[in-house]
């Protein structure tokens, strides 16, 4: 089956303004200019973008749904919700639980993850700072333990691609050791460490392959003049192009302007954004979980519900990866074209799938984003298939 889609394209790294997509099957067969196609064309469409299918690294859940809670009928649910909105590339998040919790999850999601509907699972914790938890239940937090973690990974083997560590804490090398041997993605995070501890970590580990910062800002020390702290030296790391850093780039977890900075600092090639969504992601205000812990959602803001009716730290976001990209462009005033390249391009570097996903090239799988002038989803196209477009 051959699809032609016309529009303003982003692909290869440009924007063009007459563009065109055409699938066969399963695979993009042409993306570039509508001129450069030698046969039948459709109508001009200035008031269409294509984009490449968006590829979130860092997702706990959503549509009412949470990947470290629910059974295989609700993680399809959050699987549906995000791919609806046009995320065709979605990495599931857990949340840090005691081992025996975090080896039935990964056994239940492992199976998803070999039939594509996962591009892998992301371990968020167990083994971060007690100081920089933010929505991690204290009473799961370990100290690192490579022989947990080498059993945890061969209980599902291929089935977990990044883990966030807190790199200061001991042992923490011996980690990274064990998920480079299983092509694991070292994910530095949830982190109370000085700058030069953080540097030293990224200096070491960059030189072993990938890597990456969690949500950058977010469940760290702040940057400070006479104390640097993680922010600054991540920040350094990315301009020097040793790692990639996370941004939730949806208006609650940083201010427009700090996005804007980390894009003129780093560059989109060293910038993943995420959405770090949970069950509440596109779904109305009210009480949810995450892992062991009540959320509550109120304005579209998801805190840790307190016993005595209060709220306390952010817990996971409510976005889609389109709302957080329309929220770069649109509030933060990032470009089009470096925007989408840090929601698809290289997020998929990062886990090491482009140019499979993340690109519209000739051979890539065929996932392509079509919105409105405002980058509101209109349809989405998976593996050369229409999704449904159902509200979700």
């Amino acid at each position: 089956q051959e699809l032609l889609l016309r529009g303003r394209l982003v692909a290869g790294g440009r924007l063009v303004d007459d563009g065109l997509v055409v699938t066969r099957g399963d695979r993009v067969a042409f993306a570039g200019p509508a001129a450069g196609w030698d046969g039948v064309l459709p109508p001009v469409a200035p008031d269409r973008l294509l984009l490449p299918g968006l590829v979130d690294v860092h997702c706990h859940g959503g549509g009412g749904a949470s990947f470290p809670d629910d059974d295989l009928a609700g993680v399809a649910t959050a699987i549906a919700a995000h791919r609806r909105q046009g995320t065709t590339t979605l990495v599931a998040s857990l949340v840090s639980a005691p081992v025996e919790v975090l080896r039935t999850r990964l056994e239940l999601l492992a199976p998803l993850v070999a039939a594509g509907e996962l591009a892998g699972v992301h371990l968020e914790g167990p083994f971060l700072s007690p100081a920089q938890r933010g929505a991690h239940d204290p009473g799961a937090l370990l100290p690192p333990d490579p022989d947990v973690l080498r059993e945890l990974l061969a209980g599902a083997p291929g089935t977990v691609v990044s883990m966030t560590l807190a790199p200061e804490l001991p042992r923490a090398g011996e980690l990274v050791k064990v998920l480079r041997a299983h092509g694991v993605l070292p994910s530095f995070g949830h982190t109370d460490a000085d700058a030069m501890t953080v540097t030293t970590a990224i200096r070491s580990a960059a030189g072993t392959g990938r890597l990456s910062a969690t949500h950058l800002f977010n469940a760290m020390a702040p940057f400070a003049s006479r104390a640097p702290g993680p922010v600054a030296a991540c920040l350094a790391a990315a301009a020097r192009g040793e790692l990639v850093v996370e941004l939730i780039a949806d208006g609650v977890h940083l201010d427009p302007q700090t996005v804007a900075t980390v894009f003129d600092l780093a560059g989109p090639d060293h910038i993943a954004l995420v959405t770090d969504a949970m069950a509440a992601a596109g779904m109305a205000d009210g009480d949810y979980q995450l892992g062991a812990l009540p959320v509550r959602v109120a304005g579209g803001t998801a805190r840790l519900a307190g016993p005595d009716g209060g709220t306390g730290a952010i817990a996971g976001g409510t976005a889609r990866l389109v709302d957080v990209l329309r929220c770069t462009v649109r509030d933060a005033g990032v470009p089009l074209l470096p925007a989408v390249l840090a929601a698809t391009r290289t997020p998929a570097m990062l886990l090491g799938r482009f140019p499979q996903v993340g690109e519209l090239i000739p051979g890539a799988r065929a996932d392509v984003l079509v919105t409105d002038p405002d980058l509101v989803p209109v349809a989405v196209l998976r593996g050369g298939a229409w999704v449904d477009r159902e509200e979700s």
